[in-house]
């Protein structure tokens, strides 16, 4: 998948990955600083009826939400991870493991423990109101 949307139109490219990609159960989300990883969690979330709040869990490393079409959601961030043992002993791979959808951001940090089949969710800041999604 390679879409390039204005940001309005991302809660209808998110419900597209989720139609596409949604059988996969580990999403590693690739983009820099700002340009909107959490704000297609937002919208992938939405989309699969979470109602909790939705948010950036880099402070508390993962957040959980609860979906009638998708069961429990892991959202993580691992910006602050120093390294993969620093994931391995925050129980990470207790995450990973547990057959529940997993939105990662910043999964460069520890890739190591990494299942084999996983979502790659890059996103590219084209302009202000623009981006582009290459999901493989």
């Amino acid at each position: 998948m390679d879409i390039t949307f204005q940001l309005p139109e991302l809660p209808a490219v998110a419900a597209q990955a989720w139609e596409q990609f949604g059988h996969r159960k580990i999403w590693l989300l690739d983009a820099g600083m700002g340009a909107g990883k959490t704000t297609f969690v937002h919208a992938l979330c939405e989309g699969l009826g979470v109602t909790d709040a939705i948010s950036s869990p880099t402070f508390a490393i993962v957040n959980e939400y609860r979906s009638k079409l998708a069961g429990t959601i892991y959202h993580m961030d691992w910006y602050r991870l120093k390294d993969e043992d620093e994931a391995i002993q925050a129980g990470i791979e207790d995450y990973l493991y547990s057959n529940s959808l997993c939105l990662i951001e910043w999964p460069n940090k520890a890739p190591g423990i990494l299942p084999d089949e996983t979502v790659h969710v890059q996103l590219q800041v084209v302009d202000a109101q623009t981006r582009r999604l290459i999901i493989s």
